[in-house]
């Protein structure tokens, strides 16, 4: 699973995941976050921020004791699941990858706070791969060459990986790859 580590501010500690979070577009992403606190509550705040690199950082939702109070533009998307601070976005999009920034503010004699930032990427499956002959037929004589092209539509970060009769090929007098 994750690996965790806590952001300790006075009494309170927030618990997120140490991690860059992987999503798949199109998909359900949830970002835990827990929280706790050895101090007496009248007002539990919690908030949620993105940013993107270079850009300044666009509220998403926040709480009051529990009552959301979501951004119009953002509040069929971002959801917040009680009764920790976690974050659900649906659907995800290539959009959505960036840093989740999530606050929590305690008040009770006084008032004690903590944020954390989570990473998140966006990764899109890959479309089955289209193999291109040169020449088409793929037919050569003994001293002839044929250059096989394979690309995909979509995907993100692609590897490539060439094989003959299940064994990995590597470059050699008989094979160059680009």
């Amino acid at each position: 699973f994750f690996n965790f580590y806590a952001g300790i501010c006075s009494a309170l500690k927030l618990t997120v995941p140490s991690h860059t979070i992987h999503g798949i577009e199109g998909q359900p992403l949830h970002l835990t976050v827990d929280y706790n606190f050895n101090a007496t509550a009248s007002e539990i705040q919690i908030i949620w921020l993105f940013e993107k690199s270079q850009s300044n950082p666009k509220y998403l939702l926040g709480s009051v004791n529990q009552s959301v109070v979501p951004d119009l533009e953002y509040q069929h998307k971002f959801t917040l699941i009680p009764p920790n601070a976690s974050l659900r976005i649906n659907p995800l999009h290539i959009s959505d990858e960036g840093n989740y920034i999530v606050k929590v503010n305690v008040r009770g004699n006084g008032t004690i706070a903590a944020s954390q930032k989570i990473q998140v990427a966006v990764d899109v499956p890959v479309t089955k791969p289209t193999v291109h002959t040169e020449p088409s037929s793929g037919v050569v004589e003994y001293v002839g060459n044929i250059t096989l092209k394979c690309t995909v539509d979509r995907g993100t970060r692609v590897d490539y990986q060439w094989m003959k009769n299940g064994k990995h090929l590597h470059a050699g007098p008989n094979y160059i790859f680009s």
